[in-house]
Parts: structure tokens; C-alpha cells; sequence
């Protein structure tokens, strides 16, 4: 029997197509279904028509999805969050957060459009994709930084650990120095040592004469 197609099937064809198939397949499911009607000469032009209409919807559709795209360019999003020593956050940037960061900037987007494969859990910047049509994406860069909580806890182990750099250098240098001590020391008692042990010096022959005389 000849139909023609109300809907893509795959293998047999596209919507406004006129296709041969069985009469069991066009009656018992293609037709029941919706998915296709008897060609006639007025269906076939109902349905071209039909196509037409959903084609040049379409079309405006991806046009008005480029037309705001252009509006994401330049756009950079910032969140300050609680961060860990690592970089990690207490928490994730999610796409409902960069939803509402793309509202306040005057870009009403549905957050299952942004493209986030999962949420944000390190300070960084990323490009995040937002799927406006299809065949159209927008990008927005969004930069993760850390609060000013995490800065001030991040100054104080910098101060905490030069602290203790400068007690070890400290310590160091007093064990040094307490070792010159020690062995300037030991070294003045070996001097005095030999001194003591040196033997008194014997008079020579001639002077020995010359006291005789």
C-alpha cells in the first residue's frame, strides 16, 4: 500500500515522504499509530504543507538561538567560595547556581540547557557550555575563587608555617653555634695539656762553662 510518512522512520523514510510498504505493517501499526495516512492527493498536500510550516518553525528557531548566543559573548561569571587548603571547595558551583548568576545578568536560560557534566569542585575557570538549539551553543567562562573566610585561613598557615621555619633556622643555628663553643673548648684544654707536658729546656755545654768560670 502507499503511504506517506507523518513522522522520521527510521529505514523507510522522512515526514512528507510517499513510501510503498505491506499492508499488514501500514495498517496494523504505521497508521494506528499516527505515523503515517493513506497518500492521497490531498493528504500528500496536507502533509507537505504540514512540513513546510514545521521547517520554516524551525529554521526561526535556530535563527533566534543565534541571535542570543551573540548575547553570552564576553560573559564571565565569578563565585567566591569556602575553599580547603587543597583547593577543593566545601561544596560545588552547580548549573542551578550558574543559572541564577546568568539571571541576574539578564539571561533567562533553563539550567538543564547549561552543559555541566557534573558540578564545579575546584577553584579554577572553566568555559561551560549552554545548549540553546540543536545545532547551537553558547559559552560563558566561569571563574571559582576562594571566599575571603578561606583567604584569611590561607594567610594564617602562611604565617603559621614561616613561624615555625624561623624557630627550625633558629634552632639550628643554636646547636651550631653551641657546637663552636664546645669544640673552641677542647681545643684550648689540649693546647693547655701540651704546654704542661713540654719539658723544661736543659742549659747547653758552653753555658755550663761559662757559670764554671
Amino acid at each position: 500500500m502507499r503511504l506517506i510518512l507523518r513522522k522520521d522512520i527510521e529505514n523507510l523514510g522522512e515526514v512528507g515522504d510517499v513510501v510503498e510498504v505491506a499492508d499488514g505493517y501500514g495498517l496494523n501499526y504505521l497508521i494506528p499509530k499516527g505515523l503515517a495516512l493513506h497518500a492521497t492527493a490531498s493528504t500528500v498536500r496536507a502533509t507537505q504543507h504540514e512540513q513546510r510550516l514545521r521547517d520554516a518553525q524551525i529554521q526561526a528557531a535556530k535563527r533566534s538561538a543565534q541571535d542570543f548566543a551573540g548575547e553570552f559573548s564576553g560573559i564571565e561569571l565569578e563565585f567566591s567560595m569556602r575553599v580547603g587548603a587543597d583547593g577543593r571547595l566545601f561544596g560545588s558551583v552547580t548549573n542551578r547556581m550558574i543559572e541564577d548568576a546568568l539571571q541576574e545578568k539578564g539571561l533567562d536560560v533553563n539550567r538543564r540547557r547549561i552543559v555541566l557534566d557534573e558540578p564545579i569542585k575546584k577553584v579554577g575557570t572553566y568555559d561551560v557550555d549552554i545548549r540553546l538549539h540543536q545545532e547551537v551553543r553558547a559559552s560563558v567562562q566561569v571563574r571559582v575563587m576562594p571566599d575571603e573566610a578561606s583567604l584569611a585561613d590561607e594567610a594564617e598557615a602562611e604565617e603559621a608555617a614561616a613561624g615555625t621555619e624561623e624557630a627550625a633556622v633558629a634552632e639550628v643555628e643554636e646547636a651550631v653555634e653551641g657546637a663552636d663553643e664546645v669544640q673552641a673548648e677542647a681545643a684550648a684544654e689540649a693546647v693547655a695539656v701540651v704546654v704542661e707536658d713540654e719539658p723544661e729546656e736543659k742549659p747547653d755545654a758552653e753555658e755550663e762553662e761559662e757559670k764554671a768560670e
